[in-house]
């Protein structure tokens, strides 16, 4: 394990049963109150989109804009937040996708978008992955390319890099945690 990966899982806690019985949440708050944690976490995060020669950051509602953000400005990017059906104002493109139980929409505004972009998708958790395959999905409706998808952890037991690897077309996933 690397000194990053040290640092960050020593500032995630586990929450045993929330939001239900049985389940263990992984709560990345105390990492965002640490500030050296969370710079390590934005730099690390950062390099990866750099690397991948992105020209725009995609945050996934909610965490993603947390993380997405800060990623965006120390990569020297711009940053386009993916929300929640009916969240942005004017003129979306949407996607839908199915969930456990039911579906679920999220949006961009378009025009925020072109076919010059190279998007890199981050958010905090990749776990079953339709959120992260919408956003690919979107991402190429707008016309733009997927340069990739970055997440702090990978819930490795849900099964979403299998999902999501279709849909990456050969871009890469990179989690700097798997657990």
């Amino acid at each position: 394990m690397t000194g990053i990966e040290e640092l960050l899982l020593s500032r995630i806690r586990d929450v045993q049963d929330y939001p239900e019985p049985g389940v263990v949440f992984k709560d990345i708050t105390p990492l965002l109150a640490d500030p050296a944690a969370f710079t390590a976490l934005t730099d690390a995060l950062a390099e990866i989109s750099v690397r991948s020669g992105a020209t725009k950051i995609v945050g996934l509602e909610a965490r993603g804009f947390i993380l997405g953000a800060p990623v965006a400005v120390r990569a020297g990017l711009g940053f386009i937040p993916v929300r929640k059906t009916g969240k942005l104002p004017g003129a979306t493109l949407g996607q839908t996708y199915d969930l456990e139980y039911g579906s679920a929409e999220i949006e961009v505004h378009a025009e925020d978008l072109s076919a010059d972009d190279r998007v890199m998708v981050v958010d905090d958790v990749l776990a079953t992955g339709g959120t992260a395959e919408a956003s690919l999905q979107l991402i190429r409706r707008a016309g733009a390319r997927v340069a990739g998808v970055a997440v702090l952890m990978e819930l490795g037991f849900l099964g979403g890099r299998a999902r999501l690897e279709p849909a990456l077309d050969g871009a890469p996933l990179e989690a700097l945690l798997k657990v």
